[in-house]
């Protein structure tokens, strides 16, 4: 039972690592590429959307490369 809890909190790890690291891109760069509005929101609002950003980093990943091809 200590391995299955170790691999899942392994898994839990790298899952919001990955997230905290597409976060920062996307609240910089990708955002702006999926909304237009956000290139004039401010810094606040985008600290607010970060966790959510973080938590949810794989539905907006495939909303990014959806974008891009769009364009």
């Amino acid at each position: 039972m200590e391995t299955v809890i170790k691999a899942f909190l392994t898994v839990l790890a790298l899952y919001f690592g990955m997230g905290l690291l597409f976060g920062l891109y996307f609240m910089f760069l990708g955002a702006t590429k999926i909304d237009s509005i956000m290139t004039d929101s401010k810094k606040k609002v985008r600290l607010l959307l970060f966790p959510g950003v973080v938590a949810t980093w794989p539905f907006l990943l495939g909303k990014l490369f959806k974008s891009k091809t769009a364009n």
